[in-house]
C-alpha cells in the first residue's frame, strides 16, 4: 500500500516519450530491487507475479501482481525490505525530451507557451497515475512480452516497432485512469476543444458557445479551466494565433486576410494580441523566416 495521497505524471507531448530498454527480471524469495538515485530516466515497473516493496524518497508501495509503479528520474529508489516470495516483473525504461511533472491528484498545466517555442507546437498533456492496477491486455502483460520479444533482434529493424508499441502502452495506461477518474469535465473539455478548433474562423462568444454545446458557458469554463488551464475563449484566441502563425509561415497571403481567415474581429487587434503573444509583430515575424 502507497504511504500519501494518489500521484499522477504529466507529461507534455509532443514530442512523445521515447522508449529506451527493457527486460523481464525475476526475484526469489529474500531477494530485493537495488536502490539507485538520480538515474535520469523513467523506470516503468509491471508486476507479473510476488509482490515488490519499493520506496521513493519518503513514499512507499507495496506493488503486487497485476499492478504497475512509474518511479521518477531525479528521485531516490530503494528496496523498503526484501520480496517474501518468487517475484516476476517487466521493467521499461523511457526518457522523455518535453517538461513533465509529477502532483498530488491536482491537475498541472504544461507551460503552452514555452513548449511552443521549444517544439513548435501546443502541448498534449499524457496524465498516467504513478501507481495503479495493470489495465487489459497489460495485466496479461501482452504488450510488455512484444516490447521484450523485439529487444533480441538488431535495433534498426525493431525500433520503429518498440516505440510504436511503447507508445500504446501509455496509451492504454491514460485511458484507464480517465476511465477510472470518470470526470465529466474531461468529456465536456473535449467537446468544448473539439468545437473551437472546428470552428476557429467563425464569430464565437460565450452566448454562441453555449448555445452550440447546450450547456451553460460558466460550466464549459469550469471544465476547460480544470483540464486544460485556459477558458474557452482563451484557447480559442492561443489557437487562432497558431493558425495565424502557420499562414505567415506557409502563404504570402496579406496580414489583413489572414486576421479574417482566422477569427480575428479586426487586424489591428489581431497585431496586437499576435505581438503581445509572440514579442513580435506578424509582418516582422513572417520577415524573420522569409529569404
Amino acid at each position: 500500500m502507497a504511504t500519501g495521497n494518489t500521484s499522477y505524471i504529466h507529461l507534455a507531448a509532443p514530442p512523445f516519450p521515447y522508449f529506451l530498454e527493457g527486460a523481464r527480471t525475476v526475484y526469489q524469495a529474500g531477494e530485493q530491487h537495488p536502490n539507485r538515485s538520480h538515474m535520469g530516466m523513467f523506470d516503468l515497473l509491471l508486476v507479473e507475479q510476488g509482490c515488490l516493496f519499493i520506496g521513493e524518497e519518503d513514499k512507499q508501495w507495496e506493488v503486487s501482481s497485476g499492478q504497475m509503479l512509474l518511479l521518477l528520474p531525479d528521485r531516490y529508489h530503494y528496496a523498503v525490505k526484501p520480496c517474501e516470495e518468487t517475484t516476476s516483473f517487466v521493467w521499461i525504461h523511457f526518457h522523455t525530451a518535453g517538461e513533465w511533472a509529477c502532483s498530488e491528484g491536482e491537475t498541472v498545466y504544461i507551460d503552452r507557451e514555452a513548449h511552443l517555442r521549444q517544439f513548435l507546437t501546443a502541448p498534449y498533456t499524457i496524465r498516467v497515475p504513478q501507481f495503479a492496477p495493470l489495465p487489459d491486455p497489460l495485466e496479461r502483460s501482452v504488450l510488455a512480452d512484444q516490447l521484450l520479444q523485439l529487444s533480441s533482434g538488431p535495433r534498426s529493424s525493431t525500433v520503429w516497432q518498440q516505440q510504436r508499441i511503447f507508445e500504446e502502452l501509455l496509451r492504454m495506461m491514460e485511458l484507464a485512469q480517465r476511465e477510472a477518474w470518470g470526470s465529466p469535465a474531461l468529456e465536456i473539455a473535449g467537446q468544448t476543444e473539439t468545437y473551437l478548433r472546428n470552428h476557429y474562423a467563425e464569430p464565437i462568444t460565450n452566448r454562441s458557445l453555449a448555445e452550440a454545446l447546450h450547456f451553460h458557458y460558466n460550466y464549459l469554463g469550469r471544465c476547460m479551466k480544470q483540464v486544460y488551464g485556459l477558458t474557452p475563449l482563451e484557447y480559442l484566441t492561443d489557437y487562432r494565433l497558431e493558425q495565424a502563425k502557420l499562414l505567415l509561415l506557409k502563404t504570402e497571403t496579406p496580414i489583413a486576410a489572414i486576421a479574417e481567415q482566422t477569427g480575428f474581429e479586426s487586424t489591428a487587434y489581431f497585431s496586437r494580441r499576435f505581438t503581445r503573444k509572440t514579442g513580435i509583430s506578424p509582418l516582422r515575424y513572417r520577415k524573420r523566416y522569409s529569404r
